[in-house]
Parts: structure tokens; sequence; C-alpha cells
């Protein structure tokens, strides 16, 4: 399954009220939307018809979020549904998470681009045109980033075509501990090329099955979620994420 595809799919089955994209570029991935959306990108060069209620702003991610009230353009300062694929660096991918999810509520959905290199080139800081296949950069970091300093996220990586995906549920807006560790991840992310990516980065072997995942169940407990208490969605989110984990966890 494409990238775009497994997009589609979330839309379909989510009906998301908002959704936010960081990266637009020439607007394929937003054409997806019918939903109110903001999507945000300094060098947008949008060339799809659009079919929706949108906000476009010619910003960075940075700037966009260090606005007063960021998110005007929603009735409520909420995110159902996030893409971020902006730039490929992992430091950058962290920060747009950390921003995304001060908005998001516990049936959120979050989908990061460009996770799973197909090889060392192509997740290179530094951008090579012999990498083979499209180039990824280092963002494939923030995968581990999150198991390691966020259990209580649930972060799936997907196999999607042609770079991967990452699906991050159990988001809490609340949370501070990825912007207060920011500083000290730097050093780990900020290395001299080639990076060293794992090789079940590089395998796939942790990623789900697109089909397989969109399966599941959960979804709709993410959508009744929106309809509960603060409590009462997280403990119904927190239930239907019990037995999702990455494959081989």
């Amino acid at each position: 399954m494409r990238r775009h595809d497994l997009l589609r799919a979330l839309h379909e089955v989510l009906q998301p009220r908002t959704y936010l994209e960081i990266g637009v570029n020439n607007g394929r991935s937003l054409t997806l939307s019918r939903t109110r959306s903001i999507g945000i990108d300094p060098f947008f060069t949008v060339v799809s018809e659009l079919l929706c209620d949108l906000h476009l702003v010619r910003t960075t991610s940075d700037e966009f979020f260090a606005r007063e009230h960021p998110l005007a353009h929603f009735e409520e300062p909420l995110i159902d549904l996030a893409f971020i694929d902006g730039m490929h660096l992992s430091e950058y991918a962290l920060r747009d998470l950390i921003n995304v999810e001060r908005f998001c509520h516990p049936g959120s959905v979050v989908v990061l681009d460009d996770m799973l290199p197909r090889n060392v080139g192509q997740a290179r800081r530094v951008r090579e045109s012999q990498s083979g296949g499209g180039w990824t950069g280092d963002v494939y970091k923030v995968a581990e980033v999150l198991r390691t300093h966020r259990p209580d996220l649930v972060c799936l990586e997907v196999d999607t075509q042609p770079t991967g995906t990452a699906v991050v549920l159990g988001l809490d807006a609340g949370s501070r501990v990825l912007l207060e560790a920011y500083d000290d991840l730097l050093e780990v992310f900020v290395v001299p090329d080639p990076q060293p990516v794992p090789d079940e980065v590089l395998g796939r072997t942790r990623a789900h099955d697109a089909a397989d995942l969109l399966a599941r169940p959960l979804w709709a407990d993410l959508v009744a979620a929106r309809a509960d208490d603060a409590a009462g969605a997280r403990e119904r989110v927190t239930a239907a994420l019990a037995d999702l984990r990455p494959v081989g966890a």
C-alpha cells in the first residue's frame, strides 16, 4: 500500500472534524481532505484541486506554532488527524510532533512520513541524488525516541511505499516529556553521515501491514472517544490500544 492510500483510508475510517498537514508540497495529500484543514509549508506549489475548507499557510511549522492562536481556523483548537511530512531531519520531525501533540486529544491520530528507509543512503542527513528510491533523511530516529521516552504512546511503523510511515496513537496534550528531553536528544540526532540505521528499520521487520492495521476495530473507538469527557476518552482509548503494539515488540 502506498502512503497516500493509507492516508486516504484513515480519512475514511476516522471522518476527522479537523486535519492538519505539515509539508504540503504540490497538494497531493491535501486533496484527500474533506474537512476543515490547515496546510503548512513555506514553499508549497499546489497544483492539485483541493476540496476542503482550507487555511493554507506559507510559513515554517515553527513559525506557525509560535502564533498566539495557531489553530484559529478550527472551531476548537483540536486536531483529529495530522500528517507530518516536512523537513527530513529527525530534530525537525520530532519538534513538529511536539507542537502537534499540544493540540491533540486521546482519539487523535498522527501520521509521520519517511520513517523506513530501505538503505543507509536514503537515511543520510545530507541528501545525495544517488540514494535511490527517495530520500528519507534520518526521521526514522523519532520512532525509537518515542519507544524510549514515551512508552505511554503507541508508535506503529507501517510498511507503506515508498519510504514507510508511522502512526502515533494515545496522544497526550499535557505531556512535556519530549519537550524537556529535546536538547539532549539533539546530541543523539545530529551526527555525521552515514547514519547508524538499525537492521529492523532497513528490513521493516517491526512494520505492520497497512491493510491489516486498517482492518482492526480500534478506529471506531478513537472516533467514539471524541464524545467522552477527558477521563472517559483516555480510558476508552487505552482499552482500544491495549493489545496494539509494534511487530516484534
